[in-house]
């Protein structure tokens, strides 16, 4: 089950909750009892090597920028 952060406005704790993803939006009450929180952002970092063991080279970079037909200047 997904866990949630969130902070209360009113004492300032930050605290998670685990719940379903059809309640990620649902109001939650700090662990001092009061209803004005809001939930954090919350990002997920990926380190490490691939499964296996073995480390991958990042993509090759499509490029971008002009396209070589003369429109671009």
């Amino acid at each position: 089950m997904p866990r949630y952060d969130f902070r209360c406005r009113s004492c300032g704790a930050t605290f998670e909750l685990r719940r379903t993803m059809a309640r990620a939006n649902d109001p939650a009450v700090c662990p001092d009892g009061h209803p004005d929180t809001v939930k954090l952002l919350s990002t997920v970092a990926v380190t490490g090597a691939a499964s296996g063991g073995a480390a991958t080279a990042p993509a090759p970079s499509g490029g971008g920028g002009c396209c070589g037909g003369g429109c671009c200047g």
